[in-house]
């Protein structure tokens, strides 16, 4: 179903939005709130509506379920003060009032298909599973869609169940799920894995894919690694070249920080050490401000948040300064000319955390590898910045060669 207004077009099959005929970032959350206010453009649709229908029962704050509503308008390009399409009722709810035309398209049988008038588009459900690797550690592990498998190595925090739904990472993994069966876990050390391995080292971390991979009974896949994961990615793809169908790499390093022959990138490794110890989690710590201004430069308070909340349910201060000095002494460039799959290295020009001298040295050592330079400076890059869309359409086209 296909619902068109106002120069939009609202596809619930796809999960996709356009506006003057430009593809729109909306978060997963939003796109369901805006489906659902659609369907049910013929009433108000109170907060009770929204919280049963977009949130499934779960109870959120009066400012989270505005700054949904807030998103969606900014998606329509809706104004908060004119209310054009989506418009407050005060003490009773939103509506959409917008002129709606709906676009069913038809079937094999030239039919139009039925639709339902009043639940939103549904939702993928991840199946979260735990593996157990040589060492003994269960690593939790999570699959969703359908057909050629994709998986996702873990970068250096990484929680299963709240990136789902975390405006930053969501809107890639919800995309990547829709064309893929789409695999990625949480490393020993964080998420909903073991907490407190007696290793946490690089070997570590790729004896945590080897394992994931094997429990799922993956002959050939292709593999995602970003950041840290990248290295992770290298190693096993230049070690399992029989397994590994093509490689797609987004802001990697080959080299950890104490490995790059930088005093200065020695310095801020140690720096950032030390200021993890004391403000872990604490969005108004000054490690927060520091932490994100390094790496999130353009993100927005509620994204900030996010970043912050993840830090704290996702691992410890002590168990993050482990991890941290794992992925500061990652030196993989010995490994780049080994690896034989197809790979695509994605990487944006002015990033803080891995140098784009990181993604070109990647590049130029795998042979025929393609490096597609993103404008920006977040090293997460985000939903809302034109680098995004850039990069979903490389990443999906290349999995489609």
């Amino acid at each position: 179903m296909r619902f068109l207004f106002e120069g939009c077009a609202l596809d619930t099959d796809r999960r996709e939005l356009h506006r003057g005929g430009v593809p729109q970032s909306v978060e997963p959350q939003v796109f369901d709130l805006l489906v659902y206010l659609i369907r049910n453009r013929d009433r108000v649709v109170s907060r009770d509506d929204l919280l049963a229908n977009v949130w499934n029962g779960r109870i959120v704050s009066e400012s989270t379920l505005a700054t949904r509503i807030n998103a969606a308008r900014k998606a329509v390009g809706d104004d908060g003060e004119r209310q054009r399409l989506i418009r407050t009722v005060q003490r009773r709810g939103v509506r959409f009032v917008g002129s709606v035309r709906e676009d069913a398209g038809l079937s094999e049988k030239g039919e139009a298909p039925a639709a339902s008038a009043q639940s939103a588009a549904p939702v993928r459900k991840q199946q979260v599973s735990f593996c157990r690797t040589g060492d003994g550690v269960r690593i939790a592990v999570a699959s969703v869609g359908e057909g050629p498998p994709l998986v996702k190595t873990a970068n250096w925090l990484t929680h299963l169940e709240y990136d789902w739904e975390s405006p930053l990472w969501s809107p890639m993994l919800h995309r990547l799920a829709d064309r893929a069966r789409f695999i990625r876990y949480d490393g020993r050390g964080t998420g909903l894995s073991d907490r407190t391995p007696a290793d946490i080292s690089f070997s570590g971390f790729v004896h945590d894919l080897k394992s994931v991979v094997d429990s799922m009974q993956l002959d050939k896949f292709a593999l995602f690694g970003s950041s840290q994961g990248a290295a992770t990615a290298i190693a096993y793809a230049a070690r399992h070249p029989e397994r590994v169908s093509k490689l797609v790499l987004c802001g990697g390093y080959a080299q950890g920080r104490n490995r790059r022959e930088s005093p200065a990138d020695a310095e801020v490794a140690q720096a950032f050490l030390s200021i993890m110890r004391h403000g872990w989690g604490d969005e108004h710590s000054a490690f927060m401000r520091a932490f994100s201004s390094v790496y999130i430069p353009g993100a927005s308070p509620e994204q900030i948040k996010w970043f912050a909340d993840l830090q704290r349910i996702t691992t410890s201060a002590e168990a993050v300064v482990r991890l941290r000095n794992a992925c500061d002494d990652i030196d993989v460039v010995d490994l780049l000319p080994s690896v034989r799959a197809p790979t695509l290295v994605l990487h944006a020009r002015r990033d803080n955390v891995a140098s784009f001298e990181q993604g070109r040295l990647i590049a130029a050592s795998i042979p025929n590898a393609r490096l597609v330079s993103l404008e920006g400076e977040n090293h997460i890059i985000l939903p809302a910045e034109p680098a995004w869309h850039v990069l979903m359409q490389e990443i999906e086209a290349f999995l489609r060669e």
